[in-house]
């Protein structure tokens, strides 16, 4: 039997990824090494990238960008004091009340524009949670990309199904069938996929804020039997919270045209295991080719 000729440079597909970075807890200086082999390796065209750190000389996003050759747009928090006082609290890193925190999208394509949406407290504590938004000049047709990080208790359901709202609203903004790639949304949702939150986000399952935008989880394209789990208690990092595994990361995809634009092929997850001893977060990543 023959093997069959590799794909054209025409028929790659368009990689994209989410990770939650797990701020600049632990070992962060290990760790930003084993977040750079990581993506090295499997060389994501577009990442969105979750609790992002920056301090007055550095700024992870573009460290990391700096050396893989990528473009970088960074969208800090307006409200990091929650997360300040908590890596105060464990005593991990000095100095706390001075970092920054934050989403951050790293492109191997130029991005023609970049946009930050605040997302509602839900009258709880306000979190400063935000979504970023860039628009990346892929090589057909430009692909709008969103990442976000959702409230994280387990209890707030109800703030993140607001944020959801107001999340698709934002990304529907972009949703230009005739001009753009499906839109991709990315993120840490805090939320599994049965939740009211991924429910509402899909909007195929009950109605979605934006009517006519249908969000696909990717995950259904992954391997039959791969748990997807991006929270594991495999990993000592999560173990140690008490919190049952699960999968709270997702990339969400909208419909493609009956070109197959945009669709997606795979999904699979990375960052399942330590990098020399050192495991890069507390989250695995999730990785989506999509059609070009």
């Amino acid at each position: 039997m023959s093997t069959p000729p590799a794909p054209s440079t025409a028929d790659a597909p368009l990689r994209v990824m989410t990770w939650n970075v797990w701020w600049r807890f632990g070992d962060w200086r290990a760790r930003r090494e084993a977040l750079l082999a990581v993506l090295a390796e499997h060389a994501p065209d577009v990442v969105g990238l979750q609790e992002v750190w920056a301090d007055g000389q550095e700024n992870l996003a573009h460290w990391l960008g700096e050396r893989l050759g990528m473009h970088v747009a960074w969208s800090p928090s307006p409200s990091p004091q929650r997360w300040q006082r908590r890596l105060a609290f464990t005593g991990e890193s000095a100095g706390a009340e001075e970092l920054q925190f934050g989403n951050a999208v790293l492109s191997r394509h130029p991005l023609l524009e970049e946009r930050v949406r605040r997302l509602p407290a839900g009258g709880h504590e306000d979190e400063g949670r935000t979504a970023l938004q860039v628009l990346v000049d892929a090589p057909r047709r430009p692909l709008p990309f969103t990442t976000t990080h959702l409230n994280s208790s387990p209890a707030e359901s109800a703030v993140r199904v607001e944020q959801v709202r107001e999340l698709v609203a934002f990304v529907g903004e972009r949703h230009r069938p005739r001009e753009f790639y499906p839109p991709v949304l990315t993120g840490d949702f805090n939320a599994v996929a049965e939740s009211d939150e991924l429910r509402l986000a899909g909007g195929y399952l009950t109605a979605g804020p934006v009517p006519g935008l249908v969000l696909v989880d990717s995950w259904h394209y992954a391997e039959p039997g791969d748990s997807g789990l991006t929270w594991d208690r495999a990993n000592p990092w999560v173990a140690r919270v008490h919190q049952p595994s699960a999968r709270i990361d997702h990339v969400l995809v909208g419909l493609p045209p009956f070109s197959g634009e945009g669709a997606v092929r795979t999904a699979r997850r990375v960052a399942t295991a330590p990098v020399d001893g050192v495991w890069a977060s507390d989250h695995t990543a999730v990785l989506v080719d999509l059609n070009p």
